[in-house]
């Protein structure tokens, strides 16, 4: 079986303390079977402190505590699992993230998840267009192969970023969508949110999106055209290839320009207010939406089933 990744992929590391919104705050923790049953054994002092910060039920999770801090992440921003029992000592969700996995037909493909602060500094950070490593021969699968079209056609520096996806939605046969900023918006704002924080842009964006300098904000950007690249690029080989269908296919791919556009405007509104924004603005803005809309399935897939009407 093939194993595919994008060539960054191999660069990430977790930057531990350092770390602003660490994935061991505000997300419940669920422990696989495999190592629930090593932590029941675990012995000394600190298996009797695992088994006491365990929830036992249908699935076993950490107890969060005030904060909804995980009970071993210490003052320092790094795991007390680790360091009393080492890294192969941690539960597969917590082994994994911020990495996904998507297992196809004919191969593994993984990939790095935006809601990571460190990950999105790398994605977003690249000025060379994304190449994918591992595959060993020339995949016959239809999905598959329209996603890597696509990818070379969001990689066509010869033209704006949203124009080429206007050439994505023309390869896989449907028309551009019309995108209702101020529609698109309260959708957003229907959804589950994870953290207040969103719910405040979200706001922040309806109430000034209007004033918003888009034209300036475009000029400003425009040496770094490459993040809205990299960002649509993401989106579609994250969700595009795992589409049971090519119809599926095209609302993912709907979906990545919706993000994009979201998250294009979410900077200009910005942008107006501050006169400026930063590469780590820009990080923020997508770690903050991957972490509300691609870590939540039911938000996720709220979103295909609004946009499936559209198209």
């Amino acid at each position: 079986m093939e194993r595919v990744f994008p060539d960054y992929y191999k660069d990430f590391e977790c930057i531990k303390g350092e770390c602003r919104h660490s994935c061991c705050i505000g997300w419940e923790i669920d422990i696989d079977e495999k190592t629930a049953a090593y932590y029941k054994n675990a012995g000394g002092e600190f298996g009797k402190r695992l088994r006491d910060n365990i929830s036992e039920g249908e699935t076993p999770h950490f107890i969060l505590g005030k904060n909804e801090r995980c009970p071993f992440l210490n003052e320092k921003g790094l795991c007390d699992i680790i360091i009393n029992l080492g890294d192969e000592s941690l539960c597969s969700i917590c082994d994994l993230h911020p990495r996904f996995v998507n297992e196809l037909p004919e191969r593994v493909e993984t990939g790095l998840g935006l809601c990571c602060e460190a990950a999105s500094r790398l994605i977003l950070g690249r000025d060379e267009p994304m190449k994918l490593e591992g595959a060993k021969e020339e995949c016959a699968d239809e999905i598959i192969i329209l996603r890597d079209k696509a990818i070379k056609l969001l990689q066509n520096r010869n033209k704006d970023v949203f124009e080429r996806f206007r050439d994505v939605f023309e390869l896989i046969n449907i028309e551009a969508p019309e995108f209702d900023l101020s529609e698109w918006t309260d959708i957003l704002l229907s959804l589950e949110r994870l953290d207040e924080k969103w719910t405040d842009v979200l706001t922040f964006v309806k109430e000034n999106s209007k004033n918003a300098d888009f034209k300036g904000f475009d000029g400003y950007m425009k040496d770094r055209k490459h993040e809205f690249e990299q960002l649509a690029v993401y989106f579609i080989y994250r969700h595009f290839a795992n589409a049971p269908d090519t119809h599926e296919a095209a609302v993912r791919a709907v979906f990545a320009f919706a993000s994009c556009e979201t998250i294009y405007t979410i900077g200009a509104v910005c942008y107006t207010k501050q006169g400026k924004l930063s590469f780590e603005d820009i990080c923020e803005i997508a770690r903050l939406y991957s972490s509300e809309i691609e870590y939540s399935e039911d938000n996720l897939y709220s979103l295909f089933d609004e946009i499936a009407f559209m198209i």
